[in-house]
């Protein structure tokens, strides 16, 4: 398993805007073969910083994921809402197992 956290600092006037494409393409990603899981995270005390838990099932579905066209969709409308650019941390699953997912 890969594991992907994605850190986003939105600007407050887009949060709710950031919310909604963010939870479409989430909906989307999880249809996905190479997706284990995907969460969407809000941090309480700061409600303009996210948080995306991607969870992939192999080395080739992050790229798969990036060609997905709401991904592409997703990427192109937050571009603009972001307060500073995106960045991820990546991590390999230590456990459960991967055959628990």
């Amino acid at each position: 398993m890969i594991v992907i956290h994605v850190h986003v600092h939105v600007k407050p006037l887009f949060i709710e805007a950031f919310r909604e494409a963010t939870l479409e393409n989430a909906r989307a990603s999880v249809t996905e073969p190479g997706v284990a899981r995907f969460d969407v995270l809000q941090q309480a005390d700061d409600p303009t910083r996210f948080i995306l838990v991607e969870v992939y099932r192999d080395e080739q579905a992050p790229a798969a994921h990036k060609e997905t066209a709401h991904y592409q969709k997703w990427r192109d409308a937050v571009a603009e809402m972001m307060a500073e650019p995106r960045s991820s941390v990546r991590y390999t699953n230590v456990f459960p197992p991967d055959e628990a997912w």
